[in-house]
């Protein structure tokens, strides 16, 4: 059973939003890195537009991200939907 936590509980927890993070971190992992503005090329290849200014906004935790958004960015950054979900 999952149990979703209630807004009080999440405004308690400044790390809602992880994947924006994570999007961060795994674009400076990459050898070279690339840039926002890389990153929203690659999604759209994969027929996702995001332009930078939105991903400036989903690592920022300005902007969620959609369910199918998780899967581009994991594809176009080279790592699992998972770990751009889990925060570790």
């Amino acid at each position: 059973m999952v149990r979703l936590a209630c807004p009080s509980q999440m405004a308690e927890d400044k790390r809602v939003n992880i994947v924006g993070e994570r999007v961060k971190e795994a674009r400076g992992n990459l050898q070279p890195p690339i840039t926002q503005d890389q990153l929203s090329g690659k999604l759209a290849k994969l027929g996702v537009s995001i332009d930078r200014a939105g991903i400036s906004k989903i690592e920022i935790g300005q902007r969620s991200v959609l369910d199918y958004e998780v899967r581009a960015l994991a594809k176009a950054l080279t790592v699992t939907a998972e770990w751009l979900l889990s925060g570790k």
